[in-house]
């Protein structure tokens, strides 16, 4: 195969590999190449040749490396942006507390998500998982990609009528897609002790965002899942608390859920609330994977709900999938109040378009405004 080959398949997902690893970027070929829906078109060995062949070249969905003679993946990622402003980046490294660090830059600097590299091709050969993880992440941010580029050719061709409001439910029309009609539920009527917040792709900067608007006399525990490996929940830790004047660390086993701190779900672990009352810890264990994560919102979630009853104050940000449905009915079935992120300011609405169209929203709001409905909600300001 040539450095850029034209798609055969106008619906594929177009895919570039950069890695200055020959090794790795046949064992990716060789992986993406036997999936149907999407293709490598083309590949890179720095960042340099990266920047170039994205601009002459028809890519959706770029997987690279971070560590890269010429130039490493972190610094032609604006490059890369200002060539093709929608593409879908993936960075991709071994884990490590440096690589964690210099993954969390890469996503404040414009990617969109980020897989552990194998380290040999044994890895690869014994682990279904990480497969299934690498062409799950092409292939969604591929599509969102596809599917926004033909939104913005039909709102050029024709301007999208003006959203209709009426009461108790909400139009929501994103990025010039028809749209979708979302109904909204009265909140609650207890008055929360806890908020327990669930991300995933786009998480990390949302999470920053979302905690820099929350007034810190909001007075309730706050618990948080991210879907990201280890290590790179305590960097995210150092860079939430760093932003936002929280003080914010992972959770371990035992812990009692406290006001003026946020608590993360640490990488690898699912986080679950037991007891009642006075009694009440936090729980960290190694089950099986829900939704193909762990940690998953969805165990948190339902966890709250059984022991805070109907006083869980739940939020949904930016994510691929639907974790944090099941657990979200839990909360509502409980008396408690789930809200979610709008599609606009999502890098993906999955896990917040599903609660939302699963009807268990009391609000569907753009990240910046999220802040003052939580602080509102939490205090009792329901109206």
């Amino acid at each position: 195969m040539s450095a850029d080959t034209p798609s055969s398949d106008p619906n594929a997902v177009r895919v570039m590999i950069v890695d200055d690893s020959a090794v790795i970027r046949g064992l990716y070929r060789k992986m993406i190449g036997e999936e149907t829906g999407m293709e490598i078109v083309t590949d890179a060995s720095n960042g340099q040749m990266a920047i170039d062949r994205v601009a002459r070249t028809d890519v959706d969905v770029v997987v690279m490396d971070i560590e890269m003679p010429v130039l490493d993946g972190v610094s032609a990622i604006p490059g890369m942006l200002k060539a093709k402003p929608d593409i879908q980046i993936i960075m991709s490294s071994t884990l490590t507390e440096r690589n964690a660090e210099i993954a969390l830059k890469a996503l404040e600097a414009g990617a969109r998500d980020y897989i552990q590299k194998p380290t040999s091709k044994g890895d690869v050969a014994r682990d279904g998982a990480f497969r299934n993880e690498l062409c799950n992440k092409i292939r969604n941010l591929g599509k969102l990609r596809m599917q926004r580029s033909t939104r913005a050719s039909n709102q050029s061709a024709s301007a999208a009528p003006a959203p209709q409001k009426d009461e108790g439910w909400r139009r929501h029309s994103s990025r010039g897609e028809g749209a979708v009609k979302i109904e909204l539920r009265s909140p609650g009527h207890g008055k929360p002790s806890v908020l327990v917040v669930g991300s995933s792709t786009g998480g990390p900067q949302a999470l920053q965002t979302f905690f820099k608007g929350v007034d810190k006399s909001i007075g309730i525990p706050i618990l948080v899942v991210q879907h990201m490996p280890a290590k790179f929940t305590t960097i995210l830790c150092g860079h939430i608390e760093r932003a936002t004047g929280w003080p914010c660390r992972e959770a371990v086993e035992g812990d009692v859920p406290t006001a003026g701190q946020i608590l993360l779900a640490p990488g690898g672990f699912h986080m679950v609330v037991n007891g009642t009352g006075a009694a009440r810890k936090i729980s960290l264990n190694e089950d099986p994977p829900e939704n193909f994560c762990r940690p998953a919102v969805d165990p948190l979630f339902r966890t709250a709900a059984a022991s805070f009853g109907g006083n869980v104050l739940g939020v949904v940000l930016t994510g691929m999938g639907n974790d944090g449905t099941k657990g979200g009915r839990a909360i509502v079935d409980n008396g408690g109040t789930i809200i979610a992120q709008d599609e606009e300011t999502s890098v993906v609405w999955g896990m917040p378009g599903s609660v939302a169209a699963a009807g268990l929203c009391s609000a569907v709001l753009p990240l910046d405004e999220l802040p003052a409905k939580t602080f509102k909600l939490a205090r009792g300001m329901a109206a």
